[in-house]
């Protein structure tokens, strides 16, 4: 269903039309969040349709005889850890595997979404900034839209990933710099060229595409699960799904029941962990930030605000974890569970034994995310 309007996250009189290419909120820079009319949407409405994310179309932002530029993204598998649930508290223990989507990560789901969105309204070209997998998905998209793509990435991302955004025919300009230095600059192009600007809460769209992970956790569980660990660069991912059970109550599916929503970050590049874990409303940039896990290798953003929220309505945990910690537990999760997942993914597990070895109680099931595969990384690995 196309939005009713775009709201502000920080003000929410603050409103835009979705008749344009928004950004963020043109009153004070905020993100914009998608908010629809009264809508309904059965889960018996969508049980006969295609399993892929845009079962969920009357919950996106798309017109209804519209076809999405879509590559079949979503839908993927929510995996039992039946090895490693017992050794990590016991309880119902899964892994939400988002590197079964096309280009290899959860980034397909955002960006299927935002293209779609941009080249209806008319995009002349598309820009982001990435740490890698992004990029690779937009290149992908904006193949399928027939739509150029330029994408600004750190000069030390790995060179498989900068050769498969390339590959799909994307411009892909070296920065010396992170993630949000790549940004500035794609920022300042998107001004000076026209070209749409799809990073990471710049623009309203990735968020609905990602927060389909929640509509298919409550299909596959049957409920909302207790709790969720998401590996949390950006916090895209996070703040959708936060956003997805309010609106999967409205409808119907679920209760008031919320889940636990957990943070894990890079112990060298935490931004969120530190301001939650010190009462802050925002989150500071992390000086010279470093970590082996790349996509979570996000010293700040805009999103924090949104991230933090999200984190204290769920009465929430955020922890970070060491970069040999994460490697041991993808390695482990390769060898016991026969699970391709990345160090980021790997991540969660991690984060949630330091959780349990501190006495912290989550409630089950507990989902685990991994947000890619780790194929593009093995040169590394």
């Amino acid at each position: 269903m196309l939005p009713q309007h775009l709201e502000c996250s920080r003000d929410a009189a603050h409103r835009v039309s979705p008749q344009v290419l928004a950004t963020t909120c043109p009153h004070d820079g905020a993100p914009l969040l998608v908010r629809y009319g009264e809508i309904e949407m059965s889960r018996a409405m969508v049980t006969a349709r295609a399993w892929t994310m845009w079962r969920y179309r009357e919950m996106l932002p798309i017109g209804a005889d519209e076809g999405p530029i879509s590559l079949g993204e979503g839908a993927t598998p929510l995996l039992a850890l039946t090895a490693l649930a017992a050794d990590s508290g016991g309880g119902a223990l899964y892994l939400k595997d988002e590197g079964q989507n096309p280009t290899g990560s959860f980034k397909a789901r955002g960006m299927s979404v935002a293209v779609t969105v941009a080249k209806r309204l008319g995009a002349a070209a598309l820009v982001a900034p990435s740490a890698g997998n992004a990029g690779s998905a937009l290149a992908a998209y904006g193949a399928r839209a027939g739509l150029p793509v330029r994408v600004y990435v750190p000069r030390d991302t790995p060179a498989l990933l900068i050769d498969e955004m390339r590959g799909y025919g994307a411009d892909v300009v070296l920065v010396d710099g992170l993630i949000d230095d790549a940004g500035r600059i794609a920022a300042q192009y998107a001004q000076e060229h026209g070209a749409f600007n799809c990073a990471t809460f710049r623009e309203p769209y990735r968020v609905e595409g990602k927060k389909t992970m929640a509509y298919e956790l409550v299909e596959q569980i049957g409920d909302a699960p207790g709790t969720i660990v998401y590996p949390t660069g950006g916090g895209t991912g996070l703040v959708a799904m936060w956003k997805a059970f309010d609106e999967l109550e409205a409808l119907g599916w679920i209760g008031s029941a919320r889940p636990v929503m957990v943070c894990v970050q890079a112990a060298g590049c935490a931004p969120i962990v530190r301001a939650f874990n010190a009462g802050e409303e925002l989150a500071a940039r992390v000086e010279n930030g470093t970590t082996a896990m790349w996509g979570l290798r996000v010293p700040g953003g805009i999103g924090d605000r949104l991230s933090l929220r999200a984190l204290r309505e769920s009465r929430g945990h955020a922890v970070a974890v060491s970069d040999e910690a994460a490697d041991a537990a993808m390695r482990e999760i390769h060898r016991r569970e026969g699970i391709d997942v990345t160090e980021e993914g790997a991540a969660t597990l991690a984060g949630l034994r330091l959780l349990r070895d501190a006495g912290v109680h989550l409630p089950p099931p507990i989902v685990l995310f991994n947000t890619a595969t780790s194929l593009k990384y093995w040169p590394r690995i």
